[in-house]
């Protein structure tokens, strides 16, 4: 496939059982065998099971008494969060040499858009098979790589052929593969969702094609022309890297709901403490920080907090983030299908200049300086925030 010049090519990576090729990676021992990746607890869950403990219904988001009753000889490992970061970094100064349009999503996916990339790397998919080996020859890790001509066609493409699969979804494959796609693949479309266009006898994207706007519009207001655009393979959404953004954030899905506060709030440091991050890489400051929760039922509520003065201090965000979540959690906690957080309203780090500087600014942005280049130079493993002590990392899928 060569690809015209005028044509946008976005490419999706996501890379394999994340955590567990990890752990797979680091002790040999477990290569092959079924892992769960979690704290063995009561109340546990899975963070990544391998594709060795798949097949026996073990998931991401799975209580970890679920799983092993589904495979008993399934080996559990612990967290090690520091560990997964470090690989991501990695990860990300490899994504970066193929594009400087790098749309992070989470800790081990994110998109590019190589559009008029031929000139250094040859056609798109030539492009995919490039960055594929690297990735295995730097990391010697596995990732599944989409390619389509905008960012909703290419995440589906990343999923249709895990692990370790390329997919191409170009212009003119849209009409023969997405009619015949479960309609759940079209994002927002969460269980409630599917039940109510399940009752419709709407079941795949070529059943939602068929349903007509104003019906979509009765049934699902403000969302209809989404899904409308979207069963169609149209998605204008640019990829747009962090220097960028308007607002810079972190946000996961779990495959089950979850119940547990503690949980969720692990998953939300973990956010936290990657935003702080990538903040302070491009010299940037947040005035507001955003809380984003899901509901089972997918109804969606966002708490946003105006910081004191702007600030990429991974203790100030926390203290803020965690302030809104309890302060949500202690009124209605309902079990959570998503946890997100963005910093918004950002300003060059550089823009203040102060005759009297505040002490514990001072304090934070030494600490917060200092961790990132000792991560930078030597990787996540050199070096632990007391407060990262105990988190959990976002569930990946």
């Amino acid at each position: 496939m060569g690809g015209m010049a005028d044509e946008r090519w976005v490419l999706h990576v996501d890379m394999d059982a994340f955590f567990a090729a990890i752990e797979q990676l680091d002790q040999p021992q477990l290569r092959g065998k079924p892992i769960l990746v979690g704290h063995d607890r009561p109340r546990g869950v899975v963070t990544t099971a391998s594709y060795e403990a798949r097949p026996f219904g073990c998931r991401s988001a799975q209580p970890i008494v679920v799983a092993k009753r589904l495979c008993p000889q399934a080996i559990v490992v612990p967290v090690r969060g520091q560990r997964y970061r470090e690989i991501s970094d990695r990860l990300f100064l490899i994504l970066e040499q193929f594009s400087p349009l790098v749309e992070p999503l989470s800790i081990d996916e994110a998109f590019l858009d190589i559009t008029g990339s031929e000139r250094l790397f040859g056609p798109p998919a030539h492009l995919a098979s490039l960055l594929k080996q690297r990735i295995f020859d730097e990391l010697n890790l596995t990732a599944s790589v989409g390619l389509a001509p905008n960012k909703f066609l290419a995440k589906i493409a990343s999923d249709l052929d895990k692990p370790d699969g390329t997919t191409v979804i170009g212009p003119d494959d849209i009409d023969r593969l997405l009619p015949l796609l479960p309609v759940t693949r079209i994002w927002g479309v969460g269980p409630s969702t599917a039940a109510k266009l399940e009752s419709m006898r709407v079941s795949t994207i070529g059943d939602l094609r068929s349903v007509p706007m104003e019906q979509l519009r009765r049934l699902f207001g403000a969302d209809a022309e989404r899904f409308y655009r979207l069963a169609r393979g149209r998605d204008d959404r640019p990829v747009v890297p962090d220097t960028g953004a308007k607002s810079i954030g972190h946000e996961c899905t779990f495959e089950t709901d979850v119940g547990n506060p503690d949980e969720v709030r692990r998953v939300l440091l973990d956010h936290v403490e990657m935003v702080g991050r990538r903040l302070r890489r491009h010299g940037l400051e947040a005035r507001t920080l955003s809380l984003k929760i899901r509901y089972g039922d997918f109804q969606t509520i966002t708490r946003s907090a105006t910081l004191e003065r702007a600030s990429a201090s991974t203790s100030v965000l926390w203290r803020t983030a965690r302030e809104l979540f309890d302060r949500w959690a202690a009124s209605s906690f309902v079990a959570v299908r998503l946890i997100g957080v963005s910093a918004s309203n950002l300003v060059s780090g550089d823009s203040q200049c102060e005759l009297f500087p505040d002490p514990e600014r001072l304090r934070d942005g030494r600490l917060d300086g200092a961790a990132d280049k000792i991560i930078d130079r030597f990787g996540r493993g050199a070096i632990r925030r007391g407060l990262s002590w105990g988190a959990d990392p976002q569930v990946e899928s």
